[in-house]
């Protein structure tokens, strides 16, 4: 079960990283970004980018049977 997670969440952060990159305009990614943006400002972009990492990061140690 945690491979089936681990993948789930691994491409979850791979699309925060990606349409962070990219500023897309994805409904979803909008959405996050309209969140996020109350509390970060212009930076909102920078830090979903950092949190599609972390989650890559943290989601690839559960994939691992580390965590």
């Amino acid at each position: 079960m945690n491979i089936v997670w681990g993948i789930l969440m691994v491409l979850i952060g791979l699309f925060l990283f990606i349409s962070a990159l990219k500023r897309s305009e994805f409904i979803v990614y909008r959405l996050l970004h309209a969140r996020s943006r109350l509390l970060w400002g212009e930076h909102a972009h920078t830090f979903l980018l950092v949190v599609g990492l972390v989650l890559m990061g943290l989601s690839s140690l559960f994939f691992l049977n580390v965590w």
